[in-house]
């Protein structure tokens, strides 16, 4: 079975940050990996689509997007052939039976719901998408599905940690350039160097835009190697691919 973290917001939810236990796939891949961008065989990706959607709402038809590290968010009314998917970092829907799955190695997954109005979302934050507005356009495209964000419940899942992602001072001047509050998410590293607090930035930028309820799982997906997949723990290790794990969210019965 896969290993499944939901999030305490998202009660009611069907959702679900899954990791990389309780898949088909085999070698660097091992065992979930849900990424058809890898060298991975395409037909154990499948089934490995399938193992995780049916762990989360079985029979659902899952929709992804062709992410690319945006600020883009799509409207789901049914999903997308995997060769027609639109280059985009979120997904909205309020479609019972439709399952919205944002795949990471690293970047931090957003699964958004307002209960009330049966609408959900989901974004792919990298330090890109989130600086750039991903999570807040997600948002307004709830809103114009009948959610309002002060109902919405957000929950920022598995990514890289403070601890763990460190990046130099230019990357800490573009943050402080655009707002002098977005130092709070460094502290220093070795010379030239800072550690970045991406899911407390992500969770920051939810919490300005209004919405009601934000929470972090706080899990480190490159410390833990059993759990996640990582692609900063692959390159760190010379190798030249890794897998992906998904997080999935949809409309409640």
């Amino acid at each position: 079975m896969p290993d499944i973290i939901t999030a305490a917001p998202l009660a009611g939810v069907p959702h679900g940050f899954l990791g990389r236990r309780g898949g088909v796939s085999a070698g660097p891949y091992a065992s979930l990996n849900v990424g058809t961008g890898s060298p991975d065989d395409p037909a154990l990706v499948e089934r490995n689509r399938r193992i995780a959607g049916d762990a989360v709402l079985a029979g659902a038809a899952l929709a992804t997007v062709y992410q690319v590290h945006s600020a883009l968010c799509e409207t789901v009314t049914a999903p997308w052939p995997l060769d027609a998917r639109p280059h985009a970092d979120a997904m909205v829907t309020d479609r019972p039976g439709v399952l919205l799955g944002i795949l990471t190695a690293d970047c931090a997954p957003v699964l958004l719901a307002d209960r009330q109005a049966g609408v959900v979302g989901a974004a792919h934050a990298g330090w890109k998408g989130a600086f750039g507005g991903v999570t807040d356009n997600t948002i307004a495209a709830m809103e114009a599905l009948g959610a309002e964000r002060s109902r919405i419940a957000a929950a920022v899942g598995p990514c890289i940690a403070q601890a763990s992602y460190e990046v130099d001072d230019s990357f800490l001047n573009r943050f402080v350039e655009a707002d002098g509050t977005n130092e709070h998410f460094f502290k220093p590293g070795r010379p030239g160097h800072q550690q970045f607090d991406l899911a407390g930035y992500v969770a920051a930028r939810l919490a300005a835009a209004g919405v009601g309820t934000v929470a972090i799982t706080g899990h480190d997906t490159l410390a833990d190697e059993t759990r996640f997949f990582s692609y900063r723990r692959a390159t760190l290790a010379g190798e030249d691919s890794y897998g992906r794990q998904i997080s999935l969210i949809a409309v409640g019965g």
